[in-house]
């Protein structure tokens, strides 16, 4: 419950994050919680402005000796990513966050949490609404619809900002100073189908792959999780001599969450054979992820018959086609050890009544790679004959090594905790990139509490890494 929330430590940022949490917040419907944050800003007395897309700028003036100090951007965004598991009767529309505390981890009740990037933002809040908290002059930023496109950093106004240092608070390990992130890019699949009446004397059943872990498709891309996409269109394939017949297929969620769970209805002819393959092809898996996934489930379960099904000759084409498409990690730079260059999630498919839509993210620290992640992506759906669409590019961040403010905040992090922090570039996309084109020369950070299971419904929040990163973003603001 909130009021669980509200009393930890340190009270303002979490008393600031129940009330966020409390507040629907989808990517692209964020006017409620943009009201909130003006209603927040009036009640404090700051300014605020906003530019065409909605995004909001409030402003604070420097602590009493600081005026001259450099104007620093704090900058997180308001939606979130709305994830629940199967079965969870949830209205992300109505409904505010359930949270609840388990021992050091915030957590919620069957859906996302919302600390990314709610817990930022809560620290922005709680700076903006402090009086004695020291500080150079503020500008607080806060875009919309970042989950679903970075679309309020790519239509972040111009002249508006007049900060030369700018602490992103969108990253999720307390002991991590990011200095760069991967650029993105939509590939989205549309292909029109032939069906076929369902052929009489078949059973039908629902085939479920789920209990996955899912997670955020960048930073845990390279954990060799299971896509439940594909993993399914596997089963399938391995069923296939018992004369399965596809009629629908309904896997993943969002864009940047690994699918954690797929369905698919179908028909089959030899019903002894097939549970035979099936049982045979879920044991394989499971051999397969058992260290990745140990909760793997696999079953088929009895379902009513589908009017038709999808034909003979499209039906192989398109589980081709999921066979051959890449997914996961496709490059690893050769400059960063351990960073993940490019990747590609297969994000959510969706087939039913001669129609099939397919979205999917690929990333990459690399222009070209970028470029050439998605052509590999698209060339099965290209050969399918599909209507194949790019959208929602946006570029990367590259590392800035000698950036002045990651030089203090490394010095200031070794001296309270006694061992430096990592430095390093993410795999994720971050709005920098984007902020940093819009307003050049911007020295730029980006950091955050130690945050698990981002974009997934195992979303949770370690409370003591919070302290840690609320008394070092403090220490922060002094020293600039």
């Amino acid at each position: 419950m909130s009021d669980q929330i509200r009393q930890l430590a340190p009270s303002l940022p979490w008393s600031l994050f129940a009330d966020l949490n409390a507040v629907p917040r989808p990517s692209k419907k964020e006017e409620r919680i943009a009201q909130w944050v003006l209603d927040f800003a009036k009640k404090h007395g700051l300014a605020t402005e906003r530019d065409a897309f909605g995004n909001i700028i409030v402003r604070k003036p420097a602590s009493p000796g600081r005026e001259k100090r450099p104007v620093t951007i704090l900058q997180g965004h308001l939606d979130m990513v709305h994830s629940k598991n199967a079965g969870v009767n949830f209205d992300f529309e109505k409904q505010g966050i359930d949270m609840y505390v388990d021992g050091d981890w915030v957590c919620a009740r069957g859906t996302t949490l919302g600390a990314d990037n709610g817990l930022g933002v809560a620290a922005i809040l709680a700076v903006l609404a402090s009086k004695d908290i020291v500080h150079p002059p503020l500008e607080a930023l806060f875009t919309l619809d970042e989950e679903q496109g970075l679309g309020g950093a790519k239509n972040l106004g111009r002249g508006l900002l007049k900060g030369k240092v700018l602490l992103n608070l969108d990253t999720e390990e307390d002991h991590v100073l990011t200095i760069g992130c991967a650029g993105g890019i939509d590939t989205l699949i549309d292909w029109d189908y032939k069906q076929d009446k369902a052929p009489e004397n078949h059973t039908a059943y629902t085939i479920t792959v789920n209990q996955l872990l899912g997670g955020h498709s960048g930073m845990d891309i390279n954990r060799g999780r299971g896509n439940a996409n594909k993993l399914l269109s596997r089963v399938i394939m391995a069923c296939a001599p018992a004369g399965v017949r596809l009629a629908a297929f309904d896997g993943g969620n969002l864009r940047n969450e690994i699918p954690r769970e797929a369905r698919a209805v179908v028909l089959v002819k030899n019903d002894k054979r097939f549970h035979k393959l099936l049982q045979a092809a879920a044991k394989e898996l499971r051999t397969e992820f058992q260290t990745a996934e140990p909760k793997l489930n696999i079953q088929a379960d009895p379902a009513t018959a589908p009017a038709q099904v999808m034909r003979k000759g499209d039906q192989a084409k398109f589980l081709n086609a999921l066979r051959a498409v890449h997914n996961g990690v496709f490059r690893m730079s050769p400059e960063i050890p351990g960073l993940v260059e490019a990747s590609s999630n297969l994000a959510k498919i969706t087939l039913k009544d001669s129609r099939l839509s397919i979205g999917s993210l690929q990333r990459s620290s690399v222009e070209s790679s970028k470029a050439d992640v998605a052509a590999a992506f698209r060339a099965p759906f290209d050969l399918l004959g599909a209507k194949v669409q790019t959208a929602n590019a946006y570029p990367g961040w590259k590392p800035n090594p000698s950036s002045k403010v990651v030089q203090k905040m490394a010095g200031i992090y070794e001296k309270m905790f006694g061992h430096a922090p990592v430095i390093e570039a993410c795999h994720a996309g971050l709005e920098c990139g984007i902020i940093g084109e819009a307003y050049k020369g911007l020295d730029m950070v980006s950091f955050g509490p130690l945050i698990t299971g981002a974009h997934s419904p195992d979303e949770r929040a370690s409370v003591s890494s919070f302290a840690k990163f609320w008394k070092f973003y403090l220490e922060t603001l002094a020293a600039i």
